[in-house]
């Protein structure tokens, strides 16, 4: 563990960092009275890569689900309230 004084740090802040990169903890002080310390923090893992195509032949849609909305279901659709009066569900 080293102690340094703020002065220092600021002046030497790029070194500390590398010590503490290398798992030294580095107590920064004012007046010799210690202040902070730095110290690495340990990063979590990487998470694992996402998979394409893991729920393929288990969602099945209607052959008309991404079919363009008929003229009356996009009136109804434009007509709609955007939050339904209360009570409705």
């Amino acid at each position: 563990m080293t102690r340094v004084n703020i002065q220092d740090a600021k002046t030497h802040l790029s070194r500390y960092i590398d010590r503490v990169e290398q798992g030294e903890v580095i107590i920064v002080c004012r007046h010799n009275r210690p202040v902070a310390e730095l110290r690495a923090i340990e990063t979590s893992l990487a998470r694992p890569a996402r998979v394409a195509g893991l729920l393929k032949g288990r969602i099945h849609w209607e052959p008309d689900a991404f079919a363009p909305m008929t003229a009356e279901e996009l009136a109804e659709f434009d007509a709609a309230p955007v939050f339904p009066p209360a009570g409705q569900a």
